[in-house]
């Protein structure tokens, strides 16, 4: 059951690399090995502190109520993520006009093409590396719950590094060969369910 748990914590974790592959994908923007290794690894590495953070917290709280606080951020951030999702509000950014050292998380993960500093159409080293970042910080307070509701930390990260290698290939293949667009449009509302399904579950189990 525990590995299961990490499973669905890891695949609704990697949406969002999911969903900028697909972007990527549409855009004819390519993503090299090497700059997709970055991404996995800045992914399990934030993971992994995140998580590291939340056992911390453990320390100080009891087992029961550290399990029900874990089981409370995953649900939260679950529904945020639906509000999110129904919201459907998009910055609009001027991507020529928009210094990049400015724009939040969020938004490069809503406009991804951002990432692409010099528009070559190939996220390269340096590039990949603020997209990491912005996918890692996203995910940072998920982390957080899924390490004070126990999930093992390195199991966790670990898992985490294998499906950002994979999922962002698949991403891409997405987008050239099926309805990419329907896939990135509803990758984050699948995500907001397992989040909220993870967090449930946590409280039974």
């Amino acid at each position: 059951m525990a590995l299961i748990s990490i499973i669905l914590f890891v695949l609704s974790a990697s949406i969002d690399n999911f969903t900028v592959a697909v972007a990527y994908g549409i855009k004819k923007i390519k993503i090299d090995l090497t700059s997709n290794l970055i991404i996995a690894l800045v992914s399990a590495i934030g993971t992994f502190i995140a998580m590291t953070l939340g056992k911390t917290i453990t320390n100080f709280i009891p087992s029961f109520y550290a399990s029900a606080l874990g089981s409370f951020i995953l649900i939260f951030i679950g529904l945020y993520f639906l509000y999110d999702y129904f919201k459907n509000i998009k910055p609009s950014l001027n991507i020529a006009k928009k210094d990049v050292n400015n724009v939040s998380p969020k938004e490069i993960l809503n406009t991804p093409e951002i990432a692409d500093l010099d528009k070559s159409g190939n996220i390269d080293i340096k590039e990949s590396i603020g997209l990491s970042i912005a996918l890692a910080l996203n995910n940072f307070g998920l982390g957080i719950g899924a390490g004070i509701s126990g999930f093992n930390c390195y199991l966790t990260s670990s898992i985490t590094f294998i499906f950002s290698i994979l999922v962002i290939p698949f991403g891409v293949y997405i987008a050239k060969n099926f309805i990419s667009s329907l896939a990135q449009k509803y990758s984050s509302l699948i995500s907001a369910f397992i989040i909220i399904f993870l967090g449930v579950l946590q409280v039974f189990f």
